[in-house]
């Protein structure tokens, strides 16, 4: 899917209340449910380049966490990793699905490792693209927000989205297209995504990713990782340690892909899920 399309047809036109806040979600195709689950700090059409091979027979859904892209976004919003767990287990069972196959990337990966070992949600198979999921993780940037994030949410507009656009700009090993890198900032502009975007970061906490480490071995799935060589967020070592804690996990380098692998080699993903998917 082109990016110059994705706005047109990318669509979450469905609503979940989740705790009374909005969260949008979609779905394509029919068949057996396979759930993509996006990262920070995107939204779910991070998956407009691979989500669509799998709809012919495949029930193909996908939402934005809450906080992030259309899902709603409001002052003192607990955004964390200590709720996005929950958010998915309800979502799973509003859409009454049972052990779907899920595709996870970034935070979405602690989200759907939280569902699995704190919520009890089992999946058929879990699929893990460059994820937050062991310490230690956050970069300088992130902890400068943390200390900071009312100056930060003050900023003139003009130098916010100077950050946001360097920042993601950042997770890409290739340079990302103009239409590209519009998708993924759009969110996070205007007043409200500004303070959602500093809002985010300020949350994110390594105790989240702590409080799982010790049941990584106790997955009750089978586990493919995927990890871009050129990764500069979370160097590709922490991909190696983290498909050793979990027995029998299956791990594949992408060359020539950073953190955001969904827009450098989107075709690894599709080829690794037409393998692994059962």
């Amino acid at each position: 899917m082109a990016d110059k399309s994705a706005k047109v047809l990318w669509d979450l036109p469905h609503t979940f209340l989740f705790r009374d806040q909005s969260v949008r979600f979609g779905m394509i195709g029919s068949g057996r449910p396979l759930v993509f689950v996006h990262g920070t700090p995107f939204s779910s059409v991070v998956w407009r380049k691979i989500a669509p091979h799998f709809a012919r027979d495949r029930s193909v859904y996908f939402f934005d966490l809450l906080g992030y892209g259309r899902s709603e976004m409001r002052d003192r919003q607990d955004v964390s990793l200590g709720v996005q767990n929950d958010l998915f287990s309800a979502l799973l069972q509003h859409w009454q699905i049972e052990r779907p196959d899920v595709v996870a990337h970034d935070f979405g990966g602690a989200t759907a490792l939280r569902a699995h070992l704190i919520n009890g949600v089992d999946f058929a198979s879990l699929t893990l693209i460059d994820p937050v999921a062991i310490a230690p993780w956050g970069s300088p940037f992130v902890q400068h927000v943390r200390k900071f994030e009312n100056a930060f949410g003050q900023l003139p507009p003009y130098i916010h989205d100077a950050i946001v656009v360097a920042y993601i700009g950042g997770a890409a090993f290739q340079p990302l297209s103009p239409e590209g890198l519009d998708l993924y900032c759009a969110p996070w502009r205007g007043e409200a995504g500004q303070a959602a975007f500093y809002r985010q970061i300020a949350q994110m906490d390594q105790r989240f990713t702590d409080e799982i480490a010790g049941g990584l071995p106790t997955i009750r799935c089978s586990v493919s990782i995927l990890w871009g060589e050129e990764d500069q967020w979370i160097p590709i070592e922490r991909g190696r340690k983290l498909a050793s804690l979990i027995p029998n996990a299956r791990f594949h380098s992408v060359a020539r892909a950073g953190h955001l692998v969904q827009d450098d080699a989107p075709e690894a993903i599709v080829a690794e899920l037409k393998s692994f998917l059962i």
